[in-house]
C-alpha cells in the first residue's frame, strides 16, 4: 500500500507543469531569454555531433573480467552525452540558470467560473 502512495505521488509530481521565473522580469523578456536559450543550445549542440567528432565504427572493449565486447558510437557505453537532444536541453536549462531564472512549478489559476 506504502509502496503504491509513493509510485503516486512520483507520478504526479513528474506530470507537474513547469515555468522559468526570476524576479523583476516581465514575460516578454522571459520568453525572448528562452528562446535565446534554446538556439545557443541547439547550436552548440549540433557542433558538438558533428560527424567529424564522433567515430563512425565500433571499437572494441575489454570489460573488468577481461570479456571483449564491440562499442558502437551512441551507445549507452560509449558517450553518455551523445544524444543531440538531451544535450541540448541541458545546455538550454544551464543557460536559463546561469541568467538567474529559476524552474518552479505552474500555479493553478483558481477558476472563477464555479461558485
Amino acid at each position: 500500500m506504502r509502496a503504491a502512495l509513493i509510485a503516486c505521488l512520483i507520478l504526479a509530481a513528474g506530470c507537474t507543469p513547469l515555468q522559468w521565473v526570476k524576479q523583476d522580469v516581465d514575460v516578454k523578456q522571459t520568453d525572448e531569454d528562452i528562446a535565446a536559450c534554446r538556439q545557443e543550445a541547439w547550436r552548440e549542440a549540433r557542433l558538438r555531433s558533428a560527424w567529424l567528432h564522433r567515430p563512425l565504427f565500433p571499437h572494441a572493449v575489454q570489460n573488468a573480467q577481461g570479456q571483449r565486447f564491440l562499442v558502437w558510437p551512441q551507445s549507452g557505453f560509449y558517450d553518455p552525452f551523445g544524444d543531440s537532444f538531451m544535450e541540448e536541453s541541458r545546455l538550454a536549462h544551464f543557460c536559463m540558470r546561469t541568467k538567474g531564472y529559476q524552474l518552479v512549478p505552474v500555479e493553478k489559476e483558481k477558476d472563477v467560473t464555479r461558485k
